[in-house]
């Protein structure tokens, strides 16, 4: 899989912020804080072998960035 960087969040320190990229697989991966409220778990169908995260609001900008977010697809 290759990855291509969509944007870091602008309000969040540099290492370890959240980020998106898009692969070549028609996919976007996002890396972002692991969700462990157990609350919010129970209301989730998660299954195995996958994973929840969250990000902020300020990071959706990148999913409509022009020619390098999901508007350009």
């Amino acid at each position: 899989m290759r990855l291509t960087f969509i944007g870091e969040d602008p309000g969040s320190n540099p290492n370890g912020s959240p980020t998106v990229y898009r692969t070549d697989r028609d996919s976007w991966i996002v890396q972002g804080w692991v969700v462990t409220d157990p609350e919010v778990l129970a209301h989730m169908n998660i299954p195995q072998g996958e994973t929840c995260v969250e990000i902020p609001d300020r990071m959706i900008q990148f999913f409509r960035k022009g020619d390098r977010g999901i508007d350009s697809l």
